[in-house]
């Protein structure tokens, strides 16, 4: 389906949909879909995820290939430098490189890295130990004021070990009235459960792994957790973050229960109700991490279109750059190349980089973009953090964050999907953007998933600016997550036709028109720490 300029706007006028949100300037004659050289896409993702690039890992050589190829396409763009006189940002990390030959010891049961359970710190230190640590099941290791939920109240497990489970007690029961029901909340995020571990000072925590609550299999958690890992450094080290941050196989968990003297499945049922009161194990576990730490940085990048009048202004267009590099793989190295995730992303904002900076020569914007690619998003948001505590413009003058995290790479579809539902006005623009286009804004297929909290905008948003996730992982090609994602396998195909990508790329240049040209700026809809930020930057309706 290949859907012009000149009908995007004829739609936008037949559905009366040219209110206050949406007034599109004048954007020349031509159709976008002529505009955006899907040859250069095309050859952009081939490219970035070429064995060359070796996987785009932070502070490898193909950081190096990455950064300087975006560099000089921005460059030869004519946009100006995001961050001051440059397109770069440094973003000093940690690198930190477990020894592999680590051996949990849980009640006298020994469990093998990799295969059984994975076992990390963010810690500084070239030796983390767990040793005689006691053992606690916490259920979701959730505390919410706000859901009237506190798997650690009156518990004490200063320097113990936690087990919990993953997503949220909404998800387990499917009772719309718990948390969110099926729709994952930021509680049940395995990142929010080593946050709170280590707010109630927990030495250890091992999230115990299911496919169905997770979202995906164990090869994701084996590739995400083993070798190199990044971080940023705070001013202690990082010494107040949990000291092993780990996962153990549904198995695993079930021996260690079963050696404690109790039935797994059955602890996770009472889990899941109000009320649930930590349960000790009586078992000790021990493991050791033997680190070696190296310190280096590595780079945001980033471009501007300036804008015509108000040009302090800043509408966001983003994708991470980052991906996992080599990896072993039934015992080989295999290069995790991530051509969908996110090469396709990253293609997308170069794309839609030169489409503005072409048209900007006859027709500017009122307010700036910025195209921004960050790093190390796939060890946790890293670079999207820094930029959100170091940003090139204050978040108070970032209109709305939109973020591609795998792009549609197969045909067009009749819908866009939406992840978030009544969260923030950004809704609304792209119901209006997809009505323009005849196409209809399904809700995430799958809520449980947590999508909303796993890429780059949730930084920002932490921060009050709303953003919007463009993300197509599994949507049009179902094999993708059981065997591609973060898997080998998520390669170039030269048999993509791309028109899902040409039409997502459409809908978004027509929601940056009118953010860039409007004078709106959109809210947060439901109460949250996010709208709390926000108002209190003086972004109130």
């Amino acid at each position: 389906m290949i859907i012009t300029w000149e009908k995007v706007l004829k739609n936008f006028i037949l559905a009366g949909a040219l209110g206050s949100l949406l007034s599109l300037p004048a954007m020349a004659a031509s159709s976008l879909s002529d505009s955006i050289d899907l040859g250069q896409y095309r050859t952009d993702v081939k490219t970035l995820a070429s064995d060359a690039f070796g996987g785009r890992a932070p502070l490898s050589e193909g950081e190096q290939l990455t950064i300087d190829y975006l560099e000089k396409a921005f460059k030869e763009m004519g946009l100006k430098p995001g961050f001051g006189d440059s397109y770069l940002q440094a973003v000093p990390l940690a690198k930190i490189t477990a020894d592999q030959n680590m051996q949990l010891d849980i009640g006298g049961l020994k469990f093998a890295n990799g295969s059984e359970f994975t076992a990390r710190t963010q810690r500084i230190s070239d030796n983390v130990n767990l040793n005689n640590s006691d053992v606690v099941f916490v259920g979701y290791g959730i505390n919410a004021p706000e859901y009237g939920w506190n798997d650690y109240q009156g518990l004490d497990v200063k320097g113990k070990t936690v087990i919990v489970l993953v997503n949220d007690p909404g998800f387990a029961t499917q009772d719309p009235k718990v948390f969110k029901g099926n729709a994952m909340t930021y509680y049940g995020r395995w990142t929010y459960k080593y946050e709170e571990a280590a707010r109630q000072g927990a030495e250890a925590v091992f999230i115990v792994h299911e496919t169905a609550p997770a979202a995906y299999g164990w090869g994701v958690v084996q590739n995400s957790n083993t070798g190199t890992k990044f971080t940023l450094v705070d001013a202690n080290n990082n010494q107040g973050q949990v000291g092993v941050m780990g996962w153990v196989q549904h198995d695993v968990a079930n021996k260690i229960f079963a050696k404690a003297g109790m039935d797994f499945d059955t602890l996770k049922q009472k889990a899941a109700k109000p009320n649930f009161k930590a349960i000790p194990l009586k078992l000790k576990a021990n493991v050791s991490l033997n680190n070696k730490i190296e310190r280096a940085e590595s780079h945001n990048v980033a471009a501007l279109l300036p804008g015509k009048s108000r040009p302090d202004e800043v509408v966001m267009m983003h994708a991470h750059w980052d991906h996992l590099g080599t990896v072993i793989e039934d015992g080989k190295p295999e290069i995790i190349n991530g051509a969908v995730d996110n090469a396709s992303g990253v293609a997308g904002v170069l794309a839609l980089a030169r489409y503005f900076a072409k048209k900007a020569q006859t027709a500017p914007l009122e307010r700036s973009i910025l195209f921004s690619a960050f790093t190390a998003e796939e060890t946790g948001l890293i670079g999207a953090q820094h930029f959100a505590q170091h940003p090139s413009v204050p978040t108070k003058n970032i209109v709305a964050f939109l973020n591609i995290d795998g792009m549609n790479m197969n045909q067009s579809v009749d819908y866009i999907l939406r992840y978030g539902e009544g969260v923030s006005e950004l809704e609304t623009y792209l119901d209006k953007a997809a009505k323009a286009q005849g196409r209809v804004v399904k809700g995430d297929p799958r809520p449980q998933n947590g999508l909303m909290f796993r890429s780059d905008h949730f930084a920002l948003a932490q921060q009050g600016v709303p953003g919007l996730l463009f993300m197509s992982l599994g949507d049009t090609d179902p094999d993708y997550i059981a065997h591609k994602y973060h898997k080998g396998a998520d390669d170039y195909d030269p048999n993509w036709t791309l028109e899902g990508v040409k039409q997502d790329l459409e809908l978004m240049a027509s929601m940056l028109t009118t953010l860039a040209n409007g004078t709106d700026w959109p809210h947060w809809l439901e109460a949250s720490d996010f709208k709390t930020k926000r108002e209190q930057d003086g972004r109130k309706k």
